[in-house]
């Protein structure tokens, strides 16, 4: 568990270096908003999360993977991270503030990562 890493996962970076190269600036894990979010538009007033499927529960291959050993504490913890995701995004959402979530085997497609810089520059 020591090594999973919080902040600069590969998936973000991907993400990171798709929006700076179109364009977009940003700020990373603002300690002023709810839930420190992985990335921050401020101008457009968005905040990005990047999920890792596992650890969030995705219904892909990835986060449909249920552990072999100690599940019962495995499938609390991805269901908390779960409802801590919803809540998070509620109370940004009635901040003012747009929500995307880019999940972990989205941010390895060009294609999605292309519509959402066009959903960003749209704001």
């Amino acid at each position: 568990m020591k090594r999973v890493r919080r902040k600069d996962t590969a998936p973000e970076l991907r993400v990171r270096r798709f929006l700076h190269a179109a364009g977009l600036r940003y700020s990373l894990h603002s300690g002023r908003l709810v839930g420190k979010p992985d990335i921050v538009l401020t101008r457009r007033r968005t905040v990005v999360f990047v999920h890792g499927c596992f650890w969030h529960g995705h219904d892909c291959r990835h986060g449909s993977v249920r552990a072999k050993t100690n599940t019962d504490f495995w499938d609390k913890k991805i269901a908390d991270n779960r409802a801590r995701d919803a809540q998070k995004t509620a109370q940004l959402r009635d901040a003012g503030w747009h929500v995307e979530v880019v999940w972990e085997c989205q941010s390895q497609h060009r294609a999605f990562l292309a519509r959402l810089v066009r959903r960003l520059l749209r704001r």
